[in-house]
């Protein structure tokens, strides 16, 4: 049986602003088949953040274009994907083209490569305006001064072309271009990527006050664990195709259930860690080739704490403690890791060998399990 994973934020008891039922993205057909997304449920509401994080090739920014179905003719699509109640799988082209930007917007990755560099930011700012609003061409270029003065430009900054820009302000255009027809919703692929800190600071800061002002729905995605739990209200981690850790942010970067959101975080050395800033840590071996994924739970090997069982048995999430999951045997009620050496008591699952945070080496100023502050192996299987 295959296994569908889910990513819910606040609970709410009307219709959620988005709702995604079994996603599914495959390139390719017959024996070239790529499943790209396997399986993918998600709840949005007005006002709410979610990061999504993982590495490169998990499946993140191929979940991000089939939610305005943007990807290419290859990639097949399945399951249903509720914008306020309408399935843009569904919709006919008229009506997907409507509901683009209106009704959901998307901050592409890499400002540079999706503005057009022949033409002047605020001619393309002002174009989903004219497309959707039908505002004359005055309004628009009006409004899209109004835009970039809401994301911190001078509105006289729309004459420039995009080379003419610092990556940060172009960052801001490409989110006043995402704000031009006022969406509920917008997805933000990697929005700080390539900007040095002080820009990123100040581009997620931009982005916390008009989803509190506008009351938006946010998809964040990202590789950095860091920057999600600052921003997002809620954090879902992917692995080959499918959610493996969800819950809230901060807890999920500070205490990850997971082994492979463990190591993830694990990778983000501390300030006043010295184990961490001496010893920085990071996963062994690559993601799977989706083309040919591991039987078992995808992760197993590549994961520190794998048992027999993971090798066979696909992994569904299950409750990992209050408001959140995580699809990993270890968080089964009773499941304890007991690393090597240490008696095995009644109900405890041993392991191949003695780990610290994520299955990871412990450092010799750390006794196992502690790890200057941070949870060990032995405390992955906990439900507390």
């Amino acid at each position: 049986m295959t296994a569908t994973t889910t990513i819910t934020t606040k609970p709410t008891t009307g219709q959620p602003l988005l709702e995604v039922r079994d996603l599914r993205v495959t390139y390719g057909s017959g024996a070239s088949a790529v499943p790209a997304v396997r399986g993918i449920d998600l709840r949005v509401e007005a006002g709410q953040k979610l990061g999504i994080a993982g590495e490169s090739g998990c499946g993140k920014s191929t979940l991000a274009l089939a939610l305005l179905r943007l990807l290419p003719a290859s990639a097949s699509l399945s399951g249903e994907i509720l914008l306020d109640g309408e399935d843009i799988l569904a919709m006919k082209w008229g009506r997907l083209r409507a509901v683009r930007w209106a009704g959901a917007s998307i901050v592409f990755q890499g400002a540079m490569h999706s503005l057009n560099a022949v033409h002047r930011v605020g001619d393309q700012i002002a174009e989903p305006i004219l497309l959707h609003k039908k505002s004359t061409a005055a309004a628009a270029r009006k409004r899209a001064g109004e835009l970039l003065e809401q994301v911190g430009l001078p509105a006289a900054r729309a004459q420039a072309y995009p080379h003419e820009l610092s990556g940060g302000q172009r960052q801001r255009v490409m989110i006043a271009m995402a704000l031009a027809c006022d969406p509920r919703l917008i997805v933000a692929d990697e929005p700080t990527t390539a900007l040095d800190v002080m820009i990123q600071a100040q581009i997620l800061r931009l982005i916390e006050q008009l989803v509190a002002e506008q009351d938006l729905g946010l998809i964040m995605i990202s590789h950095d664990l860091a920057v999600l739990s600052d921003t997002c209200d809620r954090l879902a981690v992917m692995y080959a195709g499918r959610v493996v850790e969800e819950g809230p942010a901060k807890q999920v970067y500070e205490n990850a259930r997971h082994p492979y959101g463990k190591a993830l975080s694990a990778a983000f050395p501390r300030i006043g860690d010295l184990a961490s800033r001496h010893a920085p840590r990071g996963l062994p071996g690559d993601p799977p080739d989706p083309a040919a994924l591991p039987s078992g739970c995808t992760f197993h090997p590549r994961c520190p704490v794998a048992l027999d069982s993971c090798a066979t048995g696909d992994q569904e999430l299950r409750d990992a403690g209050a408001g959140r999951r995580a699809a990993c045997v270890l968080v089964a009620p009773g499941a304890v890791v007991v690393p090597v050496g240490l008696p095995v008591t009644e109900g405890a699952v041993p392991v191949a060998e003695s780990a610290g945070p994520a299955g990871l080496p412990v450092t010799e100023s750390a006794a196992p399990g502690t790890d200057s502050g941070r949870p060990g192996a032995e405390e992955v299987g906990s439900t507390t």
